[in-house]
């Protein structure tokens, strides 16, 4: 069984069954150790106290908060049991919303949400009554030191859950915004011809991490005393006219998994029956 992330009941309005979360997605890195470069010996992180000049056994430290310079308050995890809100139990669902209301920018980390126990009945409802209304939930729960909002979406056979961001969390500050017009038609129609002509299903199965491969590769070299194949960088391309770049990306465009193909067979056709027609 996966590892659950969180264990509570899901409330909706009267109905109330119990979950878990388990992790639906996690970044697949290649980890390295520290290491003493003299003997290549394991590096220990040491937790050590700056005014007694010793390091310190996990037991011997608490966590603080310092509300002034050099002033805290001591937190035990007691404390933070007695202020858990409700949803730290019980994740209620606050409203329904339609799927593309809600900004993707919002999303943060996503869950599957599992039936605990043999409760199954109220789950498949909950999630065959979204289905059918094109509705997604919108709730709290508390988890990892804070109170999150939620929206819970059904994906076929299953809900998916995603944390997402408060609205103050979100840096407006960071946003570009261009001029929409800062085009012309001729342009535009050749944009839009090169969208379509790499326009396919999303396959994500044909998407690879090429950094973690070369550095898997690089380590394999490196391990059998290879000399390491450096990665050909390509040189930044030197945009003279807009126009003629996209001119040229259409030229040299190759079609995502056949679709530039298949709109050009789908175009034949048209114009096919248009001259049959005629």
């Amino acid at each position: 069984m996966p590892a659950t992330v969180w264990k509570g009941y899901l409330s909706f309005g009267l109905v109330s069954f119990p979950i878990r979360l388990n992790a639906a997605a996690r970044p697949e890195t290649v980890h390295f150790h520290m290491l003493h470069k003299k003997d290549l010996s394991r590096v220990k992180e040491v937790f050590y106290c700056a005014a007694e000049d010793k390091p310190l056994d996990k037991d011997e430290i608490v966590k603080g908060y310092e509300y002034g310079k050099g002033d805290y308050v001591i937190v035990e995890p007691s404390d933070l049991e007695k202020i858990a809100p409700p949803t730290a139990k019980v994740m209620e669902i606050l409203q329904f919303v339609k799927a593309s209301e809600v900004d993707p920018l919002f999303f943060e980390k996503s869950y599957y949400v599992a039936p605990e126990g043999e409760v199954l009945k109220p789950y498949a409802l909950l999630m065959e009554a979204m289905v059918e209304t094109g509705q997604d939930a919108i709730a709290k729960v508390a988890m990892h030191g804070r109170e999150h909002i939620v929206i819970l979406r059904p994906m076929r056979d299953a809900i998916v859950l995603h944390t997402i961001y408060y609205k103050e969390e979100l840096n407006e500050a960071n946003k570009t915004t261009v001029d929409a017009g800062a085009f012309n038609k001729r342009e535009l129609d050749l944009a839009k011809q090169l969208v379509h002509s790499l326009s396919a299903t999303f396959e994500p199965e044909q998407y690879k991490d090429r950094y973690r491969e070369n550095i898997e590769r690089m380590i394999e070299q490196k391990r059998e005393g290879r000399k390491v194949t450096a990665v050909k960088q390509p040189k930044a391309p030197r945009v003279v006219s807009l126009l003629d770049a996209l001119k040229k990306s259409l030229e040299e465009t190759k079609p995502a998994n056949g679709a530039g193909k298949r709109a050009r067979s789908s175009t034949g056709k048209k114009t096919q029956r248009k001259r049959s027609a005629a």
